[in-house]
């Protein structure tokens, strides 16, 4: 899924703040990268058609020029998640005016040119400079010329632009060429990845995990999870089936989700899939259906677990009631 950053073509502020000193980044994203939301995807550090993020991983795409700070659901666009801006600076351009919606193909023509979406760049001084994207309608409330501080509030993040689920792009400049905040030398180095960077507390690195896992009584649509509309709290007695499922990012072939449900009477369902394709974001379930007699009544554990050999990438719980 290709997410670009396009420049914002707006006001120019008409000086530059100067840096005092170095030049460090902090969070641009006010949530909880290990549980409220993660990244997604990284700067392309391979030239070639083979994307690669810093760790000579999978978690990025061909071309990609930014930092993508995902939400779990487009529900989470309504928590009004704040992007901050990541350095003291100007900003240099804004815009505010375009729709959240989950960009598909139709849609390629409406936004050409403008496949940042809402979004804010800043000046920071001597040839440095940020963009964020993405950001959610109505909610940019810094203008053209405004001096910021480090921290300060831009906006919130939405799905505006060319974004297949709802997420801040940061991408970072310096005089024009694009700089990866996680390796700002630019030489990939497999053995040890990241022994530079741009971060006052560098986000840690997630190879891979859980977005979020939960019941349902059917299997549901990858657009339902993706929408977060999945959320069975209470299942009746009389339900079709039980069903757990598991919403991951950065797949790997030979990654093992492992799902169970035990119930009041003991195990119902467990199962280990074996992931077969890298993948951005997909999502596995299992389930069990109902046989003439109705669930016991009383309260289901689920356990959802992403291996990688011996890794754990991921493990998440959850409960429901059947009554």
């Amino acid at each position: 899924m290709k997410l670009t950053g396009a420049a914002l073509s707006l006001a120019m502020a008409s000086a530059s703040p100067v840096l005092a000193e170095a030049f460090l980044l902090s969070s641009p994203i006010d949530c909880d990268l290990a549980s409220d939301c993660y990244i997604q995807q990284y700067v392309d550090s391979d030239p070639s058609p083979i994307a690669s993020d810093f760790t000579c991983s999978t978690l990025s795409y061909n071309g990609h020029k930014g930092t993508d700070f995902a939400l779990t659901s487009r529900r989470d666009i309504a928590r009004n998640i704040r992007v901050l801006a990541t350095a003291a600076g100007r900003v240099k351009g804004v815009r505010d005016s375009m729709d959240d919606v989950s960009y598909s193909a139709a849609h390629a023509d409406d936004i050409a040119g403008r496949e940042c979406g809402n979004g804010v760049v800043i000046d920071h001084g001597d040839g440095w400079e940020t963009q964020y994207c993405h950001l959610k309608k109505g909610s940019v409330i810094v203008k053209p010329g405004q001096k910021l501080w480090q921290g300060q509030e831009l906006g919130f993040v939405g799905q505006s632009g060319k974004a297949a689920f709802p997420h801040l792009h940061l991408s970072v400049r310096k005089d024009g060429k694009v700089i990866d905040p996680f390796d700002p030398d630019g030489i990939t180095t497999c053995a040890t990845p990241g022994d530079s960077n741009l971060w006052k507390d560098r986000p840690d690195y997630r190879p891979g995990g859980l977005i979020g896992a939960g019941f349902a009584r059917e299997i549901p649509t990858f657009d339902d999870i993706k929408a977060g509309t999945v959320d069975a709290q209470t299942l009746p007695t009389d339900a079709p089936a039980l069903v757990i499922w598991g919403y991951l990012f950065g797949s790997q072939p030979g990654d093992i989700l492992k799902l169970s449900i035990t119930g009041p009477q003991g195990v119902v369902i467990a199962d280990d899939v074996t992931l077969t394709k890298t993948q951005a974001q997909s999502f596995r379930a299992i389930g069990k259906k109902r046989r003439g007699k109705p669930w016991p009544i009383g309260s289901y554990s689920g356990e959802v677990i992403l291996m990688r050999g011996t890794d754990t990438l991921g493990h998440k719980t959850v409960q429901i009631d059947v009554r």
